[in-house]
């Protein structure tokens, strides 16, 4: 499944760069970079957008502007490209796809013990077609953070809260939502019988991710730079929490310097995403438990909590890729229920397909 859906994303994107170049958008040059021109096409079509603050960090570390985006990826992607004698991107690439087959056998292992091998596969294969899956090659962080994310839970539910701890670390020095581990993971560590021990291995998290700050420090002189650098995405935090973001949405819908079918479409997508997600999180905490559904309902939280003032829910269908239980929950729904089945499927391979075009082409998807 892995393999058949990563080749037919890549072949849609590098058919979609080619056979629509001229039309690409007519602000590219404004966002490519040549810090992204790889090895040709057939790697510099996944690196878009934030890829470029990705592979800087990589190749030249922080700046106050980079500081938004968490060390572990760029780390990581600065150390593989230097052993491929500076093919940042391909390094990226290859982090990405070799988190993202992580990520889809530890899905399969979670869905398995729940909902048997058939939901599993369905569960793996919703992940797969995800309308934003295509970031799980892409020279992003999505794959390790959902790798991370999965093998935390996978080592909670086992009892290992040591080694959850510092993957739940891991995974905050990825996203800053990997915050949203804690209270999850939290609640299972309360209920082992030895639950200060597993409350104090959970804690690890704490020190690892303090990495970030000491890194901040180091090279741009600031630890907390991180705190005001969603600023580049004229994001700010909201006093009435996720209930602003909302509030956001459903108010401003005529951003500044987007026409108004542009700023339609984007806003009823992030709309729809968010109803889709706040259903789905209310079906993983009765169907899986409260620790999975206070992982999904905190990760939603969290960017609602912080608005764009131009594009509310700015992001909001990428950040669903990561949130696991929605992929189980939407298994759960589907079990028994071949048109469901069906229905989630085509829906999700048709509005994937429209992304890859828009990836490939410069055009924002998030």
């Amino acid at each position: 499944m892995f393999l058949w859906s990563r080749t037919a994303i890549w072949s849609a994107a590098i058919f979609a760069l080619y056979w629509f170049e001229p039309n690409r958008h007519p602000q590219a040059h404004r966002w490519d970079s040549p810090l992204i021109h790889d090895l040709g096409s057939f790697t510099d079509v996944w690196a878009r957008w934030d890829s470029v603050f990705f592979v800087r960090i990589a190749e030249h570390g922080y700046d106050h502007s980079s500081a938004a985006f968490y060390p572990l990826y760029p780390g990581l992607v600065a150390a593989l490209g230097r052993v491929f004698g500076g093919h940042y991107v391909l390094a990226g690439i290859i982090i990405s796809l070799a988190a993202a087959l992580g990520a889809f056998m530890l899905l399969q292992r979670l869905a398995v013990e729940r909902l048997g091998a058939d939901g599993a596969g369905r569960a793996v294969v919703y992940l797969a077609v995800f309308p934003m899956a295509l970031f799980l090659q892409a020279v992003y962080s999505e794959s390790l953070y959902l790798v991370l994310v999965l093998a935390a839970f996978v080592a909670a539910e086992r009892g290992n809260f040591w080694v959850a701890g510092v993957l739940t670390g891991l995974a905050i020095l990825t996203r800053v939502t990997g915050v949203a581990l804690l209270p999850a993971l939290a609640f299972l560590a309360w209920r082992q019988r030895n639950r200060l021990r597993a409350l104090a291995g959970l804690s690890l998290a704490v020190p690892v991710a303090a990495i970030y700050p000491l890194v901040l420090w180091q090279q741009v002189d600031d630890p907390w730079a991180f705190w005001g650098a969603q600023d580049l995405w004229h994001r700010h935090f909201s006093s009435a929490g996720p209930f602003g973001g909302i509030w956001d949405a459903l108010t401003n819908w005529t951003p500044s310097g987007a026409g108004p079918q542009h700023a339609i479409a984007v806003n009823v997508e992030g709309l729809v995403a968010l109803v889709l997600f706040a259903a789905l999180t209310a079906v993983a905490w009765r169907r899986f438990g409260t620790a999975y559904g206070l992982f999904a309902a905190v990760s939603l939280a969290i960017p609602l909590s912080y608005p764009s003032s131009r594009w509310p829910l700015l992001s909001l269908p990428r950040f669903g890729l990561v949130i696991f239980p929605f992929f189980l929950a939407l298994a759960a729904l589907s079990a028994g229920r071949p048109r469901v089945h069906t229905a989630i499927v085509s829906i999700s391979s048709l509005f994937l397909g429209v992304a890859v075009v828009q990836w490939a082409l410069w055009q924002w998807v998030a």
